[in-house]
């Protein structure tokens, strides 16, 4: 599994080369504008909230000592809570609403790496069938994903125990920012439930794109426009591999 995320990771020095070779950026205008528009309505609210979060928290409290302390710590753990919360739903409310988008440059790539061609059609009912397919897989990544995190939020907050927790929750924010950038590519070749259990099998890829994927949104403006579109083309190479693991599909001998 280690080498896998390690290869996850290096795929995106593949990435940006395919990137500039097939001249892929102009794709990724539409992504990117989504991408900026989502996470400054989400900064917005996280910095709106955070505070009034901590106040709840804070007042808990029912004693007058310490009060300001405790209000201090709380003022941070909603503030964590916010950005935490922020990312996940940023992260999958964009990957579901750029799914038609990022669908066509992941079969660019494939076509490029196996030689085969694929019918690259640019419809409206395919774009209908993209977007339903991404709202459904990424609705259920984020359930999930909630459903791991916040427990580990709770644990973050107790000494030793916080070193592990958020190990664990960046990890799980990792797991699943992989699986959906994944799905970009196992939409061609299996249904719902057959990608998850593909995902399940490949961990360590998913892990891998994800790690980058993550730490990549921290980077002022850039981060939240191009990370989703450079992230799914790594992703894109990563998958072909293991699906050619598989035998689904046969890649080009690279030189």
């Amino acid at each position: 599994m280690f080498k896998d995320i390690t290869q996850g990771i290096k795929s995106y020095a593949e990435a940006i080369g395919l990137i500039n070779k097939l001249n892929l950026w102009k794709y990724f205008f539409v992504p990117a504008i989504i991408g900026l528009v989502i996470g400054v309505v989400i900064l917005f609210l996280a910095y709106t909230a955070s505070e009034n979060i901590g106040d709840k928290i804070a007042s808990v409290w029912a004693w007058e000592w310490g009060k300001e302390v405790v209000t201090t710590i709380s003022h941070f753990i909603g503030g964590l809570l916010v950005i935490i919360i922020g990312i996940t739903l940023y992260k999958h409310i964009v990957m579901a609403l750029s799914a038609p988008f990022m669908g066509p440059v992941s079969e660019k790539i494939e076509v490029h790496l196996t030689g085969k061609s694929i019918n690259l059609t640019d419809t409206p009912s395919e774009f209908l069938v993209l977007l339903i397919r991404g709202l459904k897989i990424n609705i259920r990544n984020l359930f999930f994903e909630l459903l791991f995190t916040l427990p580990l939020m709770l644990l973050s907050l107790i000494p030793v125990l916080n070193l592990f927790s958020t190990v664990l929750i960046f990890y799980i924010q990792s797991y699943y920012a992989g699986f959906g950038n994944m799905d970009y590519t196992l939409e061609r070749y299996f249904g719902y439930d057959e990608s998850i259990q593909f995902v399940k099998r490949h961990k360590g890829a998913a892990v891998g794109n994800g790690v980058l994927f993550s730490v990549m949104l921290f980077i002022p403006v850039i981060g939240i426009m191009l990370t989703l579109p450079i992230s799914t083309v790594a992703s894109t190479i990563e998958t072909l591999k293991k699906l050619e693991q598989e035998e689904k599909v046969q890649l080009l001998p690279t030189n």
